[in-house]
């Protein structure tokens, strides 16, 4: 008889308080694969791309209404791609075509307004060229999705510095109450459709509106309560040089930051875009660090960046950093042109970078059976 093989070290636990991933490690993953989207508009690796963070999703989230937010960007995305199209076939495109596809009419623009029409003559060209845009577009909302859809909130407001406490709160308020409200208007059209009343038109979204708002003030008014109750907002008593040495580092930091990135991208600064942006980050570190003293709270049980934090945030810098160095040698690959209209084709070794982001569906903590079949 062969003895019962025991779990593999190389096998996911089951999620749990202690070993919960850290909420950040998520955040830069997503970001890892946005940066990569914003290299390319060749729509069979931005698929790819979507394909992964939604693979990745659908196998780590959890019955949190936070995950349920996921469809939510999606459906925004195709909005996105719809609109973009709309708009280019109105106001039209500066991309030449040849391949003409409708003739709409053209409305007179004064002379000061050259180089903008509305209506005109439509283009294969023009729909694939904004087709391509619009797509690349949906990918970032995507992405952004996915880490909302991974990421507790909360857990994520914990690790913040005590300097972005206060503005931390606000962002992951609203983030946590954006999925409510999704969940909610899928609850009152579920009800409503049980009823036998209609949920399209503008009679139904106004009568959906109404409890959903009245629901979002009162989450509102609860959490204004409890975080009262707690003390939000009481800072300790900080000498005004400290105040203002604090200001003068974190503004200097954060320019120096955005200097030194503008040189990274332009191809006159790279000299000095590297110590200009190594600069601003010591000095906004600093000064995030001078103000975590005028913050009177504690940390209980803080999250720990582990072996597999590691792992999932690093896979997504290693998507981000291989696109990058992808568009330096095969820039035809990831920008398909459509002057002459040419069908695209799918990179062997950029599409297999992209898929070095589906490391966090093997080595996250996987949720519990029950949370994923709830």
């Amino acid at each position: 008889m062969s003895a019962a093989r025991g779990p593999s070290a190389f096998t996911a636990p089951e999620a749990n308080r202690a070993n919960a991933l850290h909420a950040g490690a998520w955040w830069l993953w997503a970001l890892g694969l946005a940066v990569a989207a914003s290299r390319t508009t060749n729509p069979l690796l931005l698929g790819l791309l979507i394909g992964v963070s939604g693979y990745v999703v659908a196998a780590r989230r959890t019955d949190a209404p936070w995950a349920r937010s996921y469809g939510a960007f999606v459906k925004l995305g195709l909005f996105v791609v719809a609109l973009r199209v709309v708009f280019s076939l109105l106001l039209g495109s500066p991309v030449p075509g040849v391949h003409v596809l409708v003739t709409l009419p053209e409305a007179p623009l004064p002379d000061w307004a050259q180089g903008v029409r509305i209506g005109g003559r439509v283009t294969a060209e023009q729909v694939v060229f904004a087709l391509y845009d619009g797509v690349k577009l949906a990918t970032l909302l995507i992405c952004v999705g996915a880490a909302n859809a991974l990421a507790n909130p909360s857990r994520l407001l914990k690790s913040l510095p005590g300097a972005l406490y206060e503005a931390g709160v606000a962002v992951v308020v609203a983030m946590t109450f954006a999925p409510h409200m999704v969940a909610d208007v899928a609850r009152l059209r579920t009800a409503r459709r049980l009823r036998g009343r209609p949920t399209g038109g503008v009679r139904a979204v106004l009568q959906i509106g109404l409890p959903v708002l009245e629901g979002a003030l009162e989450r509102s008014i609860a959490v204004a309560a409890s975080m009262d109750a707690r003390g939000y907002g009481r800072t300790a008593r900080v000498p005004v040089a400290v105040r203002r040495t604090t200001n003068v580092l974190t503004l200097g930091g954060l320019l120096g930051v955005c200097a030194g990135s503008y040189g990274l991208l332009a191809a006159e600064g790279a000299g000095y875009g590297l110590p200009l942006l190594g600069a601003g980050l010591v000095a906004a570190t600093a000064g995030l660090r001078l103000g975590g003293r005028r913050t009177v709270r504690t940390r209980y049980r803080p999250d720990r960046w582990g072996v597999r934090s590691w792992l999932v945030a690093g896979s997504g810098a290693v998507v981000a950093v291989l696109m990058i160095w992808a568009n330096a040698y095969a820039p035809e690959a990831l920008h398909p042109g459509v002057v002459p209209l040419v069908a695209p084709e799918l990179p062997l070794w950029p599409a297999a970078s992209v898929l070095v982001g589906l490391v966090p569906a093997f080595v996250a903590p996987a949720p519990s059976r029950k949370e994923k079949n709830a």
